[in-house]
């Protein structure tokens, strides 16, 4: 197994371009190999998504589980302007500040580097994960918690939550893409990375009850919902006993 050379001069507008369109002819020709698999898994999301808000919706007259109310009003009791701090930071980096920016880099960054494979699984978990986000809060349209005023005021729906599915999408990739992975040294690269990204989608998850714009069943579902998804395109990705990190496409 090869390591990807990161020394030498930035990347040239051409070598961008080239990498680009690299990327693009390989996944075409993966989605069209594929493409109807990957639908599959993401109806088979959707779809018990939708029926997991609908259920709520017809047992409990619109309420929230019987856990949300008291998880909420515990995380309400514990607040304090450090904590508050703290959590707002958090809660940034868990989407715009933080998730976004090194999805898009991790995407850039496999690419031009000419790791397709790796790129493609990391470009169709993340894509694919925000859209099965949109789709499931307009498919349940969930109101966000009212208990109180929240730190960080939200408009869009709640159900299941983006910041949830968001972190636990980057987290899986750089887990699954580590996995095989050793320092110099030979040390295994899995454990650390894992425990690592554990960590950062469990505070982020906090973030978002502790202000009060999620219920927790909100972030349960999005974990749930972003791991199925992430570990579903990992599988059809690197099918067979492929692994990431075999096959660089050369520079032309």
């Amino acid at each position: 197994m090869s390591n990807a050379n990161t020394d030498g001069p930035p990347p040239t507008a051409a070598e961008i371009a080239r990498s680009a369109r690299a990327e693009a002819r390989f996944g075409a020709a993966f989605l069209r190999l594929h493409g109807r698999r990957l639908l599959l898994v993401f109806a088979g999301l959707l779809l018990p998504l939708w029926g997991f808000g609908a259920l709520v919706e017809e047992l409990h007259e619109g309420e929230p589980f019987f856990f949300d109310a008291p998880l909420l009003w515990l995380a309400r009791d514990l607040a304090g302007a450090g904590w508050d701090r703290a959590f707002v930071a958090l809660s940034a980096l868990g989407y715009g500040y933080g998730v976004i920016p090194v999805d898009v880099l991790l995407i850039l960054g496999l690419a031009w580097r000419r790791w397709l494979r790796e790129g493609l699984f990391a470009g169709i978990a993340i894509v694919g994960s925000a859209l099965l986000n949109v789709l499931a809060k307009h498919a349940f349209a969930r109101a966000r918690p009212a208990l109180w005023p929240a730190l960080w005021p939200e408009t869009s729906y709640s159900f299941p939550s983006g910041h949830a599915m968001g972190s636990m999408t980057l987290a899986l990739v750089v887990v699954l893409l580590c996995w095989y992975r050793r320092t110099p040294g030979g040390r295994p690269l899995r454990w650390p990375v894992t425990i690592s990204a554990a960590a950062f989608v469990l505070a982020v998850g906090l973030s978002r009850v502790y202000l009060g714009v999620h219920y927790p069943s909100d972030i349960l579902a999005g974990w749930a919902a972003a791991s199925v998804w992430t570990v579903g395109a990992y599988g059809l990705v690197f099918s067979g006993r492929q692994r990431p990190w075999q096959l660089r496409l050369p520079r032309s």
